[in-house]
């Protein structure tokens, strides 16, 4: 079975899409909705969600660029096709400037294009001198209110969040901004995006009447693909793949489902899949890691270790809007940056407690967020993971042989081979029981296996609960008693009890760690 679909993996220009007849999910009644929603709008989305593909849309819209829309939903929405200038910068090219001054100069070439277009002025000196300048004499010289996106208006600060320089950073990009809300009346309409949400105090400190709907239900999912969507304009794509791979269509759509969907971005918003990777995974015939292949951002990494983040707490977790919607620079821990990254997910809302269940939302990133944790958080390098022990350590857990899974890993964790520069770190930590929970929990989530870590129940808290399909093992680790003890913890403190009426069978599993040789000693199975 052949096709001849042409993907737009890494092709974020509206028009070379359509010109080029590349797969194109309509969202296009969305986007009309979104002009017709408010005059400054902000939307914030994780990176490869379609963000910049939204914005050259909407620039192609207000260019009146009729030819590109016809046969999609907005032609029986839009009746006038009215021409505007448009101002669109893309701010991810001014990102990794080392000091406040390569970053007005990065900020000034941006705009070359339009002052080549609509002339400078020798007076206009500072970035926001400029775009004001633009601004004016676009309007003067077409008569008309101009239109300004600005896509990834973020980059250049997450890379110094919590270093000397941001304070510096902020200044010039606030400077840029300005004119934005002292042009207003000059302005039809001004979208910004980014990842993360820098306060208007801050950054936007003129624009008082920036509209954010980031959390808003109707617009959740202008960025994403959509079950519906998928079953639909991708149904075609679904059974090409399936047939490649030798599996059912159905099996196939249970397989794209687990890996790339499971992103909510409201409180009552449909789910969304990760638009980057389901597409990637169409145009290379298999199902991969694609949302990582650049590696896990060096700026998440860095706020996860300045505020210390457990990263066994993030599996599921309640918390009002208030913990994770909230400006970046005012950040008490890394969960706003997980969540508004894309590593978290809303999974629940309760309306009653105003609190929402956070979680990893698939396979994709529980696997990519491990793999980039691993060195940072154990010292352990990701390919020795993955290979020999990891084949051998999950086939003995299917077989239900957890005397051989144990040994396995005893086996492992005796030669394993830590990033250099963490032996120091690990022999202090490996006096204590908390490290074995991490390494177990980073092991198993890397063999896609659900675990969790300090489980509440009524006795008190389990260290640890694995989830497999027709097994659940509960685990109590120690370092200072026996795994005899450990075992009788398990009974005396009832851990299995929550998961009686489960139906798969339960297993108590106590281990006994060596703090020297950093393995595990010895084990009971009860």
């Amino acid at each position: 079975m052949e096709t001849t679909r042409k993907y737009p993996v890494g092709i974020q220009t509206f028009s070379e899409i359509i010109r080029n007849r590349f797969v194109y999910v309509d969202k296009t009644d969305l986007v009309w909705q979104l002009t017709n929603y408010a005059k400054y709008i902000f939307l914030s989305r994780p990176r490869r969600f379609g963000k910049s593909l939204l914005t050259t849309t909407l620039a192609s819209y207000f260019r009146g660029e009729r030819e590109l829309f016809e046969g999609l939903k907005i032609m029986e929405l839009e009746q006038e096709w009215e021409q505007y200038p448009v101002i669109h910068l893309s701010i991810s090219t001014a990102k990794g400037q080392e000091a406040p001054d390569k970053l007005r100069a990065k900020l000034m070439l941006l705009m070359e294009e339009y002052v080549e277009q609509y002339g400078s002025n020798p007076k206009e000196i500072t970035p926001g001198g400029m775009l004001a300048g633009l601004i004016r004499r676009a309007w003067k010289e077409t008569g008309k209110q101009v239109v300004v996106l600005i896509d990834e208006y973020d980059a250049p600060l997450l890379e110094v969040l919590h270093e000397d320089s941001l304070n510096a950073m902020r200044k010039v990009m606030q400077e840029f901004y300005e004119p934005l809300k002292d042009s207003e009346a000059m302005v039809k309409f001004c979208f910004i995006t980014g990842i993360t949400k820098f306060s208007q105090l801050s950054i936007f400190s003129t624009i008082n009447n920036l509209t954010n709907v980031t959390m808003d239900t109707i617009f959740s999912s202008i960025c994403g693909i959509t079950e519906q969507e998928l079953v639909t304009s991708l149904s075609s794509d679904i059974e090409h793949l399936a047939c490649i791979n030798g599996v059912t269509y159905d099996e196939m759509h249970q397989k794209l489902k687990l890996q790339y969907d499971g992103y909510h971005f409201s409180e009552d918003s449909e789910e969304v899949y990760n638009p980057y990777s389901l597409l990637k995974a169409f145009r290379q015939r298999k199902i991969g890691q694609y949302w990582f292949e650049s590696g896990t951002p060096s700026f998440l990494i860095h706020q996860m270790q300045h505020f210390r983040t457990d990263i066994m707490s993030l599996d599921k977790m309640e918390v009002p809007s208030t913990a994770f919607d909230q400006p970046t620079e005012n950040m008490c821990d890394a969960l706003p940056l997980l969540y508004q990254s894309g590593y978290l997910t809303i999974k629940d809302y309760d309306p009653i407690m105003e609190a929402y269940t956070l979680s990893i939302p698939n396979q994709e990133v529980r696997i990519g967020y491990i793999q980039g944790l691993l060195p940072t958080y154990i010292g352990l390098k990701v390919a020795d993971v993955q290979m020999g022990f990891a084949a051998k350590f999950w086939r003995a857990l299917r077989q239900h042989d957890i005397q051989q899974a144990m040994l396995e890993m005893q086996a492992y964790m005796a030669g394993i081979p830590y990033v250099e520069g963490f032996k120091k770190k690990l022999k202090e930590a490996a006096t204590s029981e908390g490290f074995y929970e991490y390494t177990l929990y980073l092991i198993f989530s890397m063999l896609n296996v659900y675990v969790r870590t300090q489980v509440k129940c009524v006795g008190g808290r389990t260290d640890m609960v694995v989830w497999m399909p027709d097994t659940i093992y509960v685990f109590e680790l120690k370092v200072n008693s026996t795994a005899k003890e450990a075992l009788e913890q398990i009974d005396k403190k009832n851990y299995t009890l929550p998961y009686q009426t489960d139906g798969r069978k339960v297993v108590k599993v106590g281990v006994k760690f060596n703090a020297e040789t950093r393995v595990p000693e010895e084990w009971i199975v009860g």
